[in-house]
């Protein structure tokens, strides 16, 4: 894929019909952020935030990418978690 390519169906996918089939990412971060919290037992000193869930998936994607096990979509995806983490860190600041 090209990167207009890459970019334009990261919009799609976080602008789009996954945004009006799951809601806000901002909304299922926090879920994610909550249950991770709970499962690691971290205080709320040192929890987990919705910036931090849009990163570590981000993450995840680039380890699928390293392992070489990506598809274009894994590049999409992370596309779509770097657009996702900047809205909600600007918002934080």
């Amino acid at each position: 894929m090209k990167r207009a390519e890459i970019l334009d169906a990261a919009k799609v996918c976080v602008c789009g019909q996954r945004e009006q089939d799951y809601g806000k990412p901002e909304n299922n971060f926090k879920t994610i952020a909550d249950l991770w919290n709970a499962y690691l037992g971290f205080p709320a000193e040192y929890s987990i935030e919705t910036g931090d869930v849009a990163m570590m998936m981000a993450l995840l994607k680039i380890a699928r990418i390293r392992s070489g096990t990506a598809t274009d979509d894994s590049f999409v995806d992370l596309a779509g978690y770097a657009a996702c983490g900047g809205e909600i860190m600007e918002t934080a600041i």
